[in-house]
């Protein structure tokens, strides 16, 4: 793979809040391009360094509007989501837990950090979007946390353990390719699994419709449904009302019957234009 043109700049300022609100959480049955997968699933899938390397991209260019998501690990800042802080690779927030997971697993192994005596204050603002206890000077030492290679493997396990690694075993036992894993995955990162508009309600609003290619269905009319049931979802939030990055991204690939994600990819989110070749 090689990088696309220039990066396009991040938006600032209210567009950018409107943007990359992260998790912290009838089907348009287009004819298949390509075979319908075995019920047995995919030989290979997001689980391949390659393919998890396009995956990381992609959700980048969404969350951060850059395809670099390695430059990503010291990023933070309130987006003015409800959410409080969100920041590293796949928008860990304070208000969510996983933030405060993801602090408490790098405290484990690096007792002494730059966030450790932080943890009291996270765990007093999980599920709100309060800054108490966290200002003045937390982005400072988020960003000072980021200079250690371990905490940025801290996040990498984070991200694995809580929606990387579930979402391609989801996809998985569902019976999707690589494409489907990402969808599933990138849903995951934005909604959380768990929710009245969470991954798993998003499922059941596709099952209402369609069916996995586990049970019989079209790999291709199943992720359509998903998708609709994923634009719903996002929907139900004024942050997320831009479903660009599932109407001119994942539906591209989808239409164009890239069911193993192969490059080259060419795709838009929030108007900007993204390629990997």
């Amino acid at each position: 793979m090689n990088e696309a043109s220039p990066e396009p700049a991040r938006p600032e300022g209210p567009l950018r809040r409107a943007l990359l609100a992260l998790t912290c959480a009838a089907a348009a049955a287009v004819p298949a391009l390509r075979p319908v997968r075995a019920a047995a699933g995919p030989a290979t899938g997001l689980d391949d360094p390659a393919k998890k390397e396009i995956a990381m991209r992609l959700v980048s260019s969404a969350e951060n509007s850059s395809l670099d998501w390695r430059a990503q690990y010291g990023y933070i800042e309130d987006i003015g989501d409800g959410r409080g802080y969100t920041a590293g690779i796949i928008g860990f927030c304070s208000g969510t837990g996983d933030m405060l997971a993801l602090v408490e697993l790098y405290t484990g192994r690096r007792p002494g950090n730059a966030l450790a005596h932080r943890l009291p204050a996270l765990r007093a603002v999980n599920g709100s979007d309060s800054h108490e206890g966290l200002d003045p000077g937390f982005p400072e030492d988020w960003r000072q946390a980021a200079r250690d290679a371990e905490f940025r493997r801290a996040q990498d396990d984070e991200r694995d353990r809580v929606y990387f690694g579930p979402a391609v075993e989801r996809g998985r036992a569902d019976g999707t390719g690589t494409l489907g894993q990402f969808i599933y995955y990138d849903a995951m990162v934005m909604h959380g699994e768990g929710g009245p508009a969470g991954f798993r309600s998003i499922r059941e609003r596709a099952l209402a419709v369609a069916r996995p290619p586990v049970r019989g269905g079209d790999e291709t009319a199943w992720l359509h449904a998903f998708l609709d049931a994923r634009v719903w979802a996002m929907r139900q939030e004024e942050a997320h009302g831009d479903t660009s990055r599932v109407d001119t991204a994942q539906r591209v690939f989808l239409r164009q019957g890239n069911l193993d994600l192969d490059p080259p990819l060419e795709w838009r989110v929030y108007g900007d234009a993204y390629l990997i070749d």
